[in-house]
């Protein structure tokens, strides 16, 4: 924009100038020097209506970021509303298929004793996660007290404009001072400080018992190079070959390492970060069909021996 004013500026400019040279050397006409002054006075009024001290860079970019301002001070709050939500529907959707899919199935083929521990455990698990949660998101961070003299205050908050203490911070979320605040954490509605600090381990320590120990059987499953199906597969083959006194050995087993490595697409030690660390869409190893048998295992075992 500026730069087409300046251009179509600069002729007319050029042109003023040549007649105003011309004019004081040849005497111009009163007609001629009044176009120059009403050039000159126009000129002068359109920089003085135009002038703005604050239009640099700095001012140019906190203006285009005042509609995130914006959406930071009244839309994210109402975030921790729908994360809530969100997480209540999905614990409670677990729990249903737990009590409509899973409990029917356990309840014909499992033991007495292991059905009792399952039993136990989910359970257990449930209320310690339900209450957690219950505590997490209804204890109220602790905001600092006002109208007392007696607490050291080593501040003042800029946002408040009140004393606060050590280790407060002002919560840009709920828009008020948090004792000893850390973060604010949507998923459970106020910011996370002094008091809900040790709920919220409680609440992650009884989600990780649940999904830590399926993450751990995974691991262990990878480890060992089997799926879960194959798991039971190959139990009921160790079982057949023990009976014989013969030992078997999964042919789909290249080692620990190795199998982690066929499992997360690593082939170089470049690819843990970029197939591992980083996003990446790349391709599993193999084609699903044929499966490369590991060094110790020959070609003839390896067809016999095939799932």
């Amino acid at each position: 924009m500026r730069g087409q004013r300046s251009l179509l500026l600069g002729p007319a400019r050029l042109c003023l100038r040549l007649l105003l040279l011309l004019g004081y050397r040849r005497r111009c006409p009163p007609l001629l020097r009044g176009l120059v002054q009403r050039w000159r006075y126009g000129k002068v009024c359109l920089r003085s209506l135009l002038y703005n001290s604050f239009g640099g860079s700095d001012t140019a970019v906190d203006a285009a970021f005042e509609p995130v301002y914006w959406l930071v001070d009244n839309v994210i709050r109402w975030f921790g509303v729908v994360f809530v939500v969100l997480v209540i529907v999905l614990t409670g959707s677990i729990v249903a298929i737990a009590y409509l899919c899973v409990l029917p199935l356990i309840l014909r083929t499992y033991s007495v004793p292991r059905l009792c521990w399952h039993f136990f455990y989910s359970h257990w698990n449930l209320i310690l996660i339900v209450f957690h949660y219950y505590q997490a998101i209804t204890t109220p961070p602790g905001y600092p007290p006002q109208g007392r003299n007696d607490i050291a205050m080593v501040s003042i908050c800029k946002k408040c404009i009140y004393p606060k203490p050590a280790r407060t911070h002002h919560c840009s979320i709920c828009n008020r001072c948090v004792l000893k605040m850390d973060h604010h954490c949507h998923i459970l509605l106020p910011a996370l400080s002094k008091l809900p600090t040790s709920l919220c381990p409680s609440f992650f320590s009884s989600v990780a018992l649940a999904l830590g120990a399926l993450t751990v059987w995974h691991a262990v499953l990878i480890s060992r190079g089997e799926t879960s199906i194959e798991r039971h597969i190959n139990k009921k083959e160790r079982r057949r070959l023990q009976a014989k006194g013969r030992v078997f050995r999964n042919p789909y087993n290249y080692g620990c390492l190795d199998n982690w490595k066929v499992f997360l697409g690593v082939d170089t030690g470049r690819h843990w970060l970029t197939r591992v660390l980083l996003p990446s869409s790349h391709l599993p190893h193999g084609n699903g069909m044929s499966w490369e048998p590991p060094p110790w295992v020959t070609a003839h075992s390896a067809s016999v021996m095939a799932v």
